[in-house]
């Protein structure tokens, strides 16, 4: 399972790379597959009840909180877009693995997304008490966390040299880019159909 890798990965990386690398040589990926729509999912849900019982505030003194309603169809359509976000870098990851010559299956390409995403997920927990200055601490924070995992784990993961695996992690980093920018778009056309935030001042 992914929870069991997320301890070694915050505090021995390079030794749990290399053992995520052998057991996934050795047996099929299936357990952590399973854990993706539960992972991608934590945002979500996380979001729905800070943004919903506790509020937004950037000044710390008015808070702004979002209906029931929008909240909930909010918290469904983040669950897709993080679950088919990593879909798609397992896909970039995959298609540009011939490339740098790493042998990896297309499932394999996803679970690496996932182990390297997974600090990003886990800011979602930082819904529950969603106060700007703390939520942008906790995003920062995560994205130096998942770039770091993922420049250490390209090379032991994929089997490749360090050079080349610097260059397949930043091709790797350029196609999230291009992901995150076609979800804000896909973001502004759902608020454009009327499926944006309804805010109830407190």
């Amino acid at each position: 399972m992914l929870l069991n890798h997320i301890p070694d990965l915050f505090f021995n990386p390079r030794h749990e790379w290399t053992q995520i690398r052998t057991r996934f040589d050795q047996t099929a990926p299936v357990a952590v597959l399973r854990d993706l729509p539960i992972l991608s999912s934590l945002p979500g849900i996380c979001s729905y009840f800070g943004a919903v019982y506790l509020g937004w505030s950037a000044s710390g003194i008015a808070h702004v909180k979002v209906s029931s309603l929008s909240a909930l169809i909010m918290a469904l359509i983040a669950w897709v877009a993080i679950f088919l976000a990593l879909v798609m870098m397992g896909f970039f990851t995959h298609w540009m693995e011939e490339t740098y010559g790493s042998g990896r299956s297309y499932m394999d390409c996803i679970c690496f997304a996932i182990y390297v995403s997974f600090p990003l997920c886990l800011t979602g927990i930082g819904g529950l008490y969603p106060p700007i200055p703390i939520t942008m601490l906790l995003i920062l924070t995560a994205i130096g966390w998942s770039i770091w995992l993922l420049y250490l784990g390209v090379p032991l993961f994929m089997k490749i040299p360090e050079e080349r695996g610097f260059l397949y992690a930043s091709s790797i980093v350029c196609a999230a880019l291009v992901v995150l920018v076609f979800m804000k778009v896909v973001t502004v056309f759902f608020w454009e159909i009327g499926l944006g935030p309804e805010f109830i001042p407190d």
